[in-house]
């Protein structure tokens, strides 16, 4: 070997371990950056969850008396039929009198209650139909315009902004 072969292998074996520890240190700073990356990602994760079950929290105490409310608006529907049904004179009758002072002040009743809980009546007599929160069950026959909604078969009902029943409704028929 020749002078200059030898003096080229004391510097490559010099210089090897600062090869082999400067490698070391780019994989650990790769280490490092990916490490850092999981966890912003884990942390956004945690938040994405926690969100969720707060929205699910909400929506929880916001609509759990929904079975409860659609099984009472069936009571609503039969006070308020009973209430049409009583004729002009007999609400003036002394007799009856107080008999439809109840049912109106159980009716105001009612109607107060679903206020205190989100429960607000659909409006739909003269209103175009909206599939969303109206059901068509028939056409009539009508001047009104084509999809408007001309009668009124059973009451629809909102639980905050979420149909609880939908409007049972006839609608102008075209031409």
């Amino acid at each position: 070997m020749t002078e200059n072969d030898e003096n080229l292998r004391e510097e490559t074996a010099d210089t090897a371990p600062e090869v082999a520890e400067h490698d070391r240190v780019g994989e650990l700073e790769n280490q490092l950056a990916e490490a850092k990356q999981n966890v912003l990602y884990a942390q956004a994760e945690v938040q994405n969850v926690r969100r969720r079950a707060e929205k699910e929290t909400q929506d929880a105490r916001a609509y759990a008396t929904t079975g409860f409310a659609r099984d009472i608006l069936s009571v609503a529907d039969n006070l308020e039929r009973a209430l049409s049904a009583i004729p002009t004179d007999l609400r003036e009758d002394a007799k009856f009198k107080g008999l439809v002072a109840g049912l109106d002040a159980t009716g105001r009743e009612l109607t107060s209650i679903f206020q205190r809980n989100g429960i607000t009546r659909i409006t739909a007599l003269g209103e175009t139909l909206d599939p969303n929160k109206h059901q068509a069950m028939l056409e009539v026959p009508s001047d009104a315009a084509p999809g408007t909604i001309v009668q009124e078969m059973q009451g629809g009902y909102m639980i905050k902004d979420r149909l609880l029943r939908p409007a049972m409704v006839g609608v102008a028929k075209a031409g």
